[in-house]
């Protein structure tokens, strides 16, 4: 019996006892490949020896101090670290313990930004449907899915909705991509100069939609034209890269593949790799000038912002991935599992869709490949799915909800960036009699 309040209270999950590289164990001693790192976490898989020896030197050294009274030169040093690999004025870092803090942060600064230059009138963000932003209630409320949303609903503050920028499911017959972004960026536009650009303070969106929708892409030009439609009516772009940043895509930041620089950036799990609870909020020069020149501080803060251990490990889980070129990695082994995915997933009658970056993949299921008819709801196949790849020793995460909170299921695949491509084949061999296996059943 445990006393946890566990994802399920109906359950225990399996107790994982050791981790090495790729893969958990757990008390049997059964091996997974970690396929997807808890949920795009674990980019150098578990226990590097140069992360742990970071690890093990700052708590040697200092543990934790409040930075009511200190900081701490590992803190400064990821902070150089991240603002240098940053492109544009993104030279500014605040250290939380994970992404929904990240993107309440990012909230919080960009509201106190327009109320230090006169501007309290902003009130109000715009955000997507089909997005997920965290569990804290200022991310679930800007989050625009409606499974996790609608309990809570009373609670949050109002967000102004867009549409998703999903190619695959909501480009029409008689549109060309081209088509199909300009009539998103005119409905984001229309939305803005409905509420009122002067009551704006920004719109907020995953560069690759991650939980929620499975490794959804944005369409080529889309970031572009949203960076100039946040320039034309003064309000900030906030890209959320808590789940697609920090090299998962091929690049540090999924952004940069799109040629557009945000005002604030949200980062977390692939910046500490899991070794340590850690997010980051990345602003740029004119933000924080603002902050500098009027009140001097910043309204917020957290116990644990700027952890020294935290600090230390993803410091050195950055450093590793500069040293070691495992961005290339990334972009070499993505391609490899992109084909994969095409060649032997994309064959079955029951995938719709394979799409991604890098090593950050997502496999959307449905009933009827030609109109894209999903599976019941009631069939919990995304469920299904899981329990069986797990029986056979691998990890993925399925989830399901992938067009509206309710109907469809996907697949996420975002193994380490050390994944080999034996690897990768188990990984692609598994899913292919996974799946067949379970539509079959339906």
């Amino acid at each position: 019996m445990s006393r946890i309040i566990h994802r399920s209270l109906r359950s225990v999950p399996a107790m994982a006892t050791r981790a090495h590289g790729a893969y958990i164990f757990d008390a049997q001693g059964k091996q997974y490949l970690d396929a997807c790192g808890g949920a795009a976490v674990s980019c150098l898989g578990h226990a590097h020896p140069d992360v742990l020896a970071a690890m093990h030197r700052q708590i040697d050294q200092l543990a934790y101090a409040h930075t009511s009274f200190f900081t701490s030169d590992t803190v400064e040093q990821l902070a150089e670290q991240l603002t240098r690999t940053a492109p544009g004025d993104l030279n500014y870092a605040y250290f939380v313990s994970g992404g929904s803090e990240a993107v309440e942060t990012a909230l919080k600064l960009a509201r106190q930004y327009f109320v230090e230059i006169g501007q309290p009138a902003r009130t109000r963000f715009i955000a997507r449907k089909q997005s997920y932003h965290g569990n804290t209630l200022g991310a679930l409320a800007v989050g625009g899915n409606e499974w996790r949303r609608r309990q809570f609903a009373p609670l949050l503050i109002d967000v102004i909705r867009v549409s998703a920028c999903n190619e695959y499911r909501d480009r029409r017959a008689d549109e060309t991509q081209q088509q199909y972004t300009q009539r998103l960026l005119s409905e984001l536009e229309q939305a803005i100069v409905d509420a009122g650009p002067e009551t704006i303070i920004g719109f907020c969106a995953e560069t690759v939609v991650g939980a929620t929708s499975g490794a959804t892409p944005p369409t080529p030009g889309y970031l572009q034209g949203v960076r100039r439609l946040c320039d034309k009516y003064g309000i900030f772009f906030i890209a959320d890269e808590v789940m697609c940043g920090m090299g998962r895509t091929g690049t540090l930041h999924a952004f940069e593949q799109d040629r557009v620089v945000p005002d604030l950036v949200t980062i977390a799990k692939g910046l500490g790799g899991g070794y340590q609870p850690i997010g980051a909020v990345l602003a740029s020069e004119k933000i924080v000038s603002a902050l500098q020149a009027g009140s001097g501080l910043f309204q917020h803060g957290h116990t644990y912002i700027c952890h020294a251990t935290a600090a230390a490990a993803a410091l050195a889980v950055q450093q590793v991935i500069e040293r070691d070129h495992l961005l290339e990695a990334v972009q070499q082994q993505g391609a490899y599992l992109h084909k994969a995915l095409r060649d032997v997933l994309g064959e079955l009658s029951h995938v719709g869709d394979t799409r991604g970056r890098g090593l950050f993949a997502g496999v959307e299921l449905v009933r009827d490949k030609a109109t894209k008819t999903p599976f019941d709801p009631a069939m919990k196949l995304h469920a299904a799915i899981k329990a069986n790849c797990m029986a056979r020793g691998l990890l993925v995460y399925p989830m399901g909800g992938t067009l509206d909170g309710h109907y469809g299921d996907h697949i996420l695949i975002a193994p380490p960036f050390i994944v080999t491509p034996q690897q990768l084949d188990f990984v692609v061999d598994t899913l292919n009699t996974v799946i067949r296996e379970e539509t079959g059943k339906l």
